[in-house]
C-alpha cells in the first residue's frame, strides 16, 4: 500500500495526501544534494514490513 492509500484510509483529504508524500519525497532530494550522496529509493522510502495475516478457519 502506498503513502498516498495510507492517508487517504486515515482521513486525509486528496490533495493532503499528494502534498505530504511530495514533500518528503522533495527534502529527501535536497537532502541528497546538500551531502552529496545519491538518491536511492529503496532508503527513501522503504516498503512496511509485512504484517502477519491471521490463520483462517478451515
Amino acid at each position: 500500500m502506498s503513502s498516498f492509500d495510507r492517508l487517504r484510509k486515515a482521513g486525509d483529504r486528496h490533495i493532503a495526501a499528494q502534498r505530504n508524500p511530495f514533500n518528503r519525497f522533495m527534502g529527501m532530494l535536497y537532502f541528497c544534494l546538500q551531502h552529496h550522496q545519491l538518491y536511492d529509493e529503496a532508503k527513501a522510502f522503504p516498503s512496511p514490513p509485512p504484517t502477519a495475516l491471521p490463520a483462517q478457519a478451515a
